[in-house]
């Protein structure tokens, strides 16, 4: 029997997942982070971005975050998410849409727009298409 951690994956809105985890990969404010049981206890920002998971028996799966926080205790692991989604719930054409946009509205210097907010939508939309691209990648499509 491996080794676990219990692991929680919460949004504002609700719980997206609760269960025992071998391995956790996230993004953090200071870069990639790999958390197995056992880990140093930490509370970190989390960059927009993957959380992939390791299932008790090696099964893999992956969520999107747009953002928030990730608390590492001996025996429990909390991701605290502004948004979290299954990636398979995440629409591939819509994040490609959003990315124009926000690519569009950066480049339009003629209209009023801010910058800050547009800057924020590229990187959420530039986000789930890398989950998705890391999905992908895992099922060798």
């Amino acid at each position: 029997m491996a080794v676990t951690v219990q692991c929680e994956i919460v949004s504002a809105e609700e719980e997206i997942f609760s269960g025992m985890v071998e391995f956790i990969s996230v993004t953090g404010s200071l870069g990639d982070l790999g958390i197995m049981p056992g880990h140093t206890p930490l509370l970190t920002e989390l960059k927009p971005g993957p959380v992939e998971l390791r299932k008790e028996g090696g099964e893999q799966d992956v969520f999107y975050v747009s953002g928030g926080f990730i608390e590492i205790q001996p025996f429990k692991v909390t991701v605290l998410a502004d948004t979290a989604l299954h990636a398979k719930d995440l629409d591939e054409a819509a994040a490609m849409e959003a990315q124009k946009h926000a690519q569009h509205a950066i480049s339009d210097k003629s209209g009023e727009f801010q910058y800050s907010r547009a800057a924020t939508q590229l990187a959420e939309a530039a986000a789930q298409l890398r989950t998705l691209q890391q999905i992908k990648k895992k099922l060798g499509k």
